[in-house]
């Protein structure tokens, strides 16, 4: 089967860049919304939208169903830049700029065009859908639930975040928890009343220290208190204080110790008086690689008869939320890109058309097994 791909237009992609889509604009989200809508249902998709009052509303496109392995392709709507940001589209020779063209506009328009040449082929598309979440970036607080919801129906999960620098997919990814620490002491007089005063900076520093302390860089996990503020005045002993920590992890088992560790934090502080609240929790699970995902992309290289690069990363992304699943999921199936979450945000032109070759040939397999169980 030659499914080779030698060109790619960016004329699309260009108006899809062109609107703003930045988490809280709902209007702009769902404007790029009804955009991938008009490209997606004369492909033969029926859109399942679910509204949402404060953000952009999800979409799940779905094909025909028939026996065979069903395949999720995963993306989100939203991009981090508020309007006046960071706008519109340039390129180059060898890069396209702009916001959203590798996190990931640029990404899950890679699927819509492999989709639209599997169509094409066959006529039809089948087992092979498409979710689309409008906030990722902002920690998929609203969308995670359905997505778990959705997951369920589907044996595999391809993610379109940027790739890696030589076409690398993504087979593992950090856990995040996130906590609010607030400590409450008692007000005094820093001349006068000194000792009647409960210093509520002092504890939040001792606990600063404690939290610090959980970081393991050899197991990969960081624990970062990247937010601080309390106290009234140089003249007032702190009556409060309040963190904001974050927690990455690469294993269940460092995910435990260290979430653990900090709700302990609570009752062990050498400031005596201070009444330690802590809210928050897991955020994204972490994605660790495991032997269905490793089946999977063994899988991948058959079809498509040629190796494919692995790495791990740091950062979160809804492949996390798959993978909790234990669906076998793979991320990083969208172009090549660079500075993502800046105003230098970047793509590489020649990933484009590599990424399309490699992701039209996998959903090309899969859709003409599909077609060939419905008339079996």
């Amino acid at each position: 089967m030659d499914m080779t791909i030698d060109r790619f237009d960016y004329s699309e992609l260009k108006s899809l860049i062109a609107i703003n889509s930045y988490t809280k604009n709902k209007a702009g989200v769902d404007q790029a919304g009804r955009l991938v809508r008009s490209w997606m249902e004369p492909l033969g998709f029926q859109t399942q939208v679910y509204p949402r009052s404060d953000i952009g509303d999800h979409l799940h496109f779905t094909s025909a169903k028939f026996k065979g392995t069903r395949i999720l392709l995963l993306g989100h709507l939203d991009t981090v830049f508020p309007p006046g940001t960071f706008e519109g589209f340039f390129e180059d020779d060898h890069w396209i700029y702009g916001p959203g063209v590798c996190d990931m506009k640029g990404g899950f328009y890679i699927a819509i065009s492999a989709l639209r040449a599997v169509q094409k082929k066959f006529g039809a598309i089948a087992n092979i859908d498409l979710l689309l979440v409008s906030d990722e970036e902002s920690g998929s607080d609203d969308s995670k639930r359905l997505t778990r919801q959705l997951a369920e129906d589907y044996d595999a999960c391809l993610v379109f975040e940027a790739a890696g620098k030589n076409g690398d997919v993504v087979i593992g990814r950090k856990g995040i928890a996130t906590y609010e620490v607030t400590i409450e002491g008692k007000a005094a007089h820093a001349g006068n009343h000194y000792q009647s005063g409960i210093d509520a900076n002092l504890a939040a520093a001792h606990m600063i220290i404690e939290l610090s302390k959980l970081t393991c860089l050899a197991e990969g996990t960081t624990v970062n208190a990247g937010k601080m503020q309390g106290g009234i005045g140089a003249n007032t002993i702190s009556p409060k204080a309040q963190l904001k920590v974050e927690a990455r992890f690469c294993s269940g088992s460092e995910k435990a110790r260290v979430t653990s560790a900090i709700k302990g934090l609570v009752t062990h502080n050498p400031v005596a008086g201070v009444h330690i609240t802590i809210e928050g929790g897991v955020q994204r699970d972490v994605m660790e690689p495991n032997p269905a995902q490793m089946d999977f992309l063994a899988q991948l290289e058959s079809i498509i008869d040629a190796p494919i690069p692995t790495e791990r990363r740091g950062g979160v992304s809804d492949a996390n939320v798959v993978a909790e699943m234990h669906i076998p999921t793979l991320d990083g199936l969208g172009p090549f890109g660079e500075y993502d979450h800046t105003v230098d945000e970047r793509a590489c032109k020649s990933s484009f058309l590599r990424r399309l070759d490699q992701v039209t040939r996998i959903l090309s397999f899969y859709n003409q097994c599909a077609l060939a169980n419905r008339v079996a």
